[in-house]
């Protein structure tokens, strides 16, 4: 069942997806070759605790850590690891926070140091393809149409869309209805409603859309051992058009990066 917020509600969740956004520019200036996961998740963690917030994954699920990070052909829940990242890695880090009984969780995926064009390529497309399903989480579409769009483009530059994780709806709970899948058909699913709250998360291989679990119980690894990227935004539909509450401003800052590209979403 779609639970969906009020206004007053819809605020509340933007405050805990800001946590979790400043917790993530925090950490772009610490994302370099040496530096550890574990050594992030120890700096996400204060932090969150530093906002008048708690670690949104950190026990969820017996999860047993603050940050997910996933590095290279690493698709999701990559556990942190004293290993230290190296130029030319990708990491997803993936990051939640509680705070006023709503969760925050959001997720980008950072370069360290220079990256090759085609990994650069990847997490653009990857990208671009979170802001082209944002665009259909409008009054009158439903799941499909997101997950469509998504797929048809990804799909379109050779990528893979893993079918096995998905995104979801997001509130008082992490996980709440409906299940936003990265593919689908169009007028398929549930229909969107005002208020409605939601996580969506492009989780796109750089070949096969096929994943395995490592040994661990965690950490979801591409089949071929090719690269992976994820980026995440909570949404909410308000006045029947997709509003962001999250945002990769803090990141951009941090990185010297100028983008636009959350200027449509926003409600200025």
């Amino acid at each position: 069942m779609i639970i969906p917020k009020t206004r007053e509600e819809i605020e509340l969740m933007r405050e805990s997806a800001l946590v979790v956004s400043r917790t993530l520019g925090m950490l772009a200036k610490e994302v370099k070759p040496g530096v550890t996961t574990n050594q992030l998740n120890k700096m996400a963690e204060e932090y969150i605790r530093s906002q008048d917030a708690i670690p949104g994954f950190l026990g969820l699920y017996d999860c047993p850590s603050t940050l997910l990070t996933s590095v290279n052909e690493a698709v999701v829940h990559g556990l942190p690891t004293d290993i230290p990242l190296k130029e030319g890695d990708i990491v997803a880090i993936d990051c939640g926070a509680i705070k006023n009984g709503f969760y925050g969780d959001h997720a980008y995926t950072f370069e360290v140091g220079d990256v090759s064009p085609e990994i650069k390529k990847l997490l653009k497309i990857t990208k671009e393809s979170l802001y082209i399903g944002i665009r259909e989480f409008k009054k009158g579409n439903r799941v499909g149409d997101v997950g469509y769009a998504i797929q048809k483009y990804c799909e379109a530059h050779g990528y893979g869309v893993v079918r096995e994780l998905v995104g979801h709806g997001i509130g008082r709970k992490m996980h709440e209805d409906p299940e936003m899948p990265n593919y689908g058909r169009r007028g398929r699913g549930k229909k969107f409603i005002e208020g409605m709250t939601i996580a969506l998360e492009p989780m796109i291989n750089m070949g096969t859309h096929r994943v395995k679990q490592l040994s661990d119980g965690w950490t979801i690894v591409t089949l071929d051992g090719q690269p992976s990227a994820h980026f995440e935004h909570d949404i909410a539909l308000v006045d029947g058009k997709p509003e962001l509450l999250s945002t990769f401003d803090y990141i951009y800052e941090a990185l010297g990066i100028t983008s636009d590209e959350e200027k449509e979403f926003r409600n200025l």
